[in-house]
């Protein structure tokens, strides 16, 4: 992952830390679950949106680097991958 993509990765991160931070908070002080459910849902399309970033940048450096060494590296990749999308779909 070059130094741009890794610093957005860690600000995504680091927002989504601070945000179920807040929603802890919420929780302790007793606030309207509907308030919290909500907080939930943007922390869980945060992390959606990091993780999808994640695996763009690895297919497009670790997948493509693995194609061009041959030796079936680029077959074990796309399982990696397909292994992924199967988790992400359930």
């Amino acid at each position: 992952m070059n130094c741009a993509d890794k610093k957005q990765v860690m600000n995504l991160l680091k927002t989504s830390k601070g945000q179920i931070e807040g929603i802890i908070k919420m929780v302790e002080d007793n606030r309207y679950c509907v308030d919290i459910s909500k907080q939930i849902l943007s922390v869980q399309a945060l992390l959606k949106k990091t993780n999808l970033k994640i695996i763009d940048q690895h297919i497009k450096h670790c997948v493509k680097q693995a194609f061009i060494e041959g030796e079936g590296a680029g077959d074990e990749k796309v399982d990696e991958i397909i292994e992924l999308i199967d988790k992400y779909a359930k």
